[in-house]
């Protein structure tokens, strides 16, 4: 899944570069990150072998058993997601520029 860590980071990048470039113009920039929940989509997108009809309880069974680095133990919802992106675009957030946010139920990364 290289692409992906490849467009992460250049959307980091930009968002940092443009931070930059807007210095005191009062335009916030500001990236966010959803690390386990892609890694759960695409095993949910993966066509089953011929014949093999999977039920919603082995999806649901599958992406669990993919979820365990994170602290939550479990995948964070399209609302957490909404939510972050509603607090960064409001005046309570006016001092948070710059920031790579992320919103993936506090994923361990582990070199084992």
């Amino acid at each position: 899944m290289i692409q992906y860590g490849v467009t992460k980071t250049a959307q980091l990048a930009l968002a940092s570069g443009l931070a930059r470039m807007t210095a005191g113009t009062n335009v916030t920039v500001n990236s966010s990150s959803r690390a386990d929940g892609v890694r759960g989509r695409r095993h949910v997108r993966r066509r089953p072998r011929e014949g093999a009809g999977v039920s919603p309880a082995v999806v649901e069974k599958r992406l669990r058993d993919h979820a365990p680095t994170s602290l939550l133990k479990r995948f964070e919802t399209t609302a957490e997601i909404a939510n972050m992106v509603v607090y960064v675009s409001s005046a309570a957030a006016s001092g948070t520029n710059g920031a790579a946010l992320r919103v993936d139920g506090g994923v361990v990364h582990s070199i084992v």
